[in-house]
Parts: C-alpha cells; sequence; structure tokens
C-alpha cells in the first residue's frame, strides 16, 4: 500500500506502484508510471510519459521528464525510463526525448547530484555518477560507472566511456576513451588513468596494464588516431584495451586528447 500525502496531486491515470510514498505537494502527471517502493519527496514533479524503476528516490524541486530545451520539439510523444534504485536529487532536471517515440534512458543505480541536468535523448549506464551542476547536452552517452564531478560539461552527441571520471569544471566536445580521467578545469584534456576506479571495478593486473598499454599507444607513441586503433588492434584481440580502440574507431565527432607533460606517468604505476 503506498503513502500518498493528502496535498499532492496525483492525475488520473497515472500508474502508482506498491509501497510508494509521495510528499506534500508533489506532482505526478496522468502518463507517468511509478515503480514499487518508489519515494518521492515534497514539491517533486514527475511528468508524462515517465516510467521510474523500482526504489527511485525522487528529492524535493527534482523535475523529470520535462520539454526538451529544442524548437524542434513538437509536443508528441517521447520518453523518460529509468532503472532501479536511482536517486534524484534536488533540483535535478531530466527531459524526455525531443523526436517522437525516442527515449531518455537512465540505467540502474544512478546519482544525480543536486542541480545536474540530462539533456534530451542522454542515455546513461548503470552505477553512473553526476556531481553537484553537471551537464549533459542532448544525445550525450555515459558508459556504465562513470563519475563526472561538480560543474562538468559534456556538449551534445558527445559519448563518455565507461569508468571514465571526470575532473570538476572540465568541459568537453569530443569522445572521451574509457577508463580515462579528464583534467579539472580544462577544455578536451585526457589526463590519465582512471586506476581507481579500475581498481574499485574489480578489473586485475594484466588487464589494468592492457589498458595502460593502449593508453600509451592511443596517445604517447606518435601515432595518429587511425594508427593506434589499428596498432592495439593488432596487439589486443579482446579485453579492454580492445574496448578503447573500438570506442576510439566508432567516435563520429574525435576523441579528447593527453595532456602533454615532460615526464607524465599517466598513472602507471599500480
Amino acid at each position: 500500500m503506498s503513502d500518498i500525502h493528502p496535498t499532492a496531486i496525483i492525475e488520473d491515470g497515472a500508474v502508482i506502484g506498491e509501497g510508494v510514498r509521495i510528499g506534500a505537494y508533489a506532482v505526478v502527471e496522468g502518463k507517468a508510471r511509478i515503480g514499487d517502493g518508489c519515494v518521492l519527496d515534497s514539491h517533486a514533479i514527475v511528468k508524462d510519459y515517465v516510467t521510474l524503476g523500482a526504489r527511485c528516490h525522487v528529492h524535493a524541486c527534482a523535475v523529470l521528464g520535462d520539454w526538451p530545451q529544442d524548437h524542434a520539439f513538437a509536443n508528441e510523444p517521447s520518453f523518460v525510463e529509468t532503472g532501479t534504485d536511482c536517486d534524484f536529487r534536488e533540483g535535478v532536471t531530466v527531459h524526455r526525448g525531443t523526436k517522437p517515440g525516442t527515449t531518455t534512458r537512465i540505467g540502474n543505480h544512478v546519482m544525480m547530484m543536486a542541480n545536474s541536468h540530462a539533456a534530451h535523448n542522454v542515455q546513461m549506464g548503470d552505477g553512473v555518477i553526476l556531481a553537484n551542476g553537471a551537464m549533459l547536452a542532448g544525445y550525450v552517452e555515459v558508459g556504465d560507472h562513470a563519475f563526472i564531478s561538480g560543474n562538468v560539461l559534456v556538449h551534445q552527441f558527445v559519448r563518455i566511456g565507461r569508468l571514465v571520471m571526470m575532473g570538476g569544471g572540465s568541459a568537453v566536445a569530443f569522445d572521451v576513451l574509457p577508463y580515462c580521467l579528464t583534467m579539472p578545469v580544462s577544455g578536451n584534456l585526457i589526463g590519465g588513468l582512471n586506476l581507481v576506479g579500475m581498481k574499485r571495478a574489480g578489473m586485475g593486473p594484466a588487464d589494468r596494464k592492457a589498458v595502460k598499454d593502449a593508453y600509451r599507444i592511443m596517445f604517447r607513441s606518435g601515432l595518429n588516431t587511425a594508427q593506434g586503433i589499428a596498432k592495439i588492434r593488432e596487439l589486443f584481440a579482446d579485453g579492454p584495451a580492445r574496448e578503447m580502440a573500438e570506442f576510439a574507431a566508432a567516435s563520429k565527432r574525435g576523441i579528447s586528447t593527453a595532456h602533454v607533460v615532460p615526464k607524465a606517468d599517466d598513472g602507471a604505476e599500480g
């Protein structure tokens, strides 16, 4: 049985799961679906065509499923879908797809901290964290367990690879390869590898070494991007190094480049 505050507005047609708690002055529009065990705090807003997975928490003044900020949007049905166990903190905004029938997707166990934003058609993997004020533009793709630090800006159509760590205040208009770090308060600069994230994800020494080797081929060997991809493919038939090469090969915007210093260890130890 759900617990709904008497001042909350639940429009006819909304689907409310079992064990849902909805606070004062929250709004759930008529074409929304709220999964079992979700919590909507006071003044949370879940708009039409949003489907929340089980046990999600929408904090005060978060707005899920509003219209995309796109002049081409014609108010035709489009969607927001979330996985389970997501946490949308105060002031978060997630917008619907901009073209008819398209979907903004948020994975499982995602945390979007206060005032972060996912624009129309963002595709976000599992375990992603967006810190306060991080902003993802339209059609951005974020791989599993990426960490997007505070006030990061990601340009539309950019892809952020798996287990990327983006430094606070960085901005990217090009794809960021899996396992890499972006430098704080910088533009399109990779500053090494996310070794801590790789270890926490359970990657063993052999896989971490392969990633380091691939990184050096891409950014420290003097090869251009196409040559680097070919070299990695030659050396690695599969695994995370091959994943980096295939990610780069699939890039349509180009990839972010590495910061060059006289003696860079690129996080190579460990």
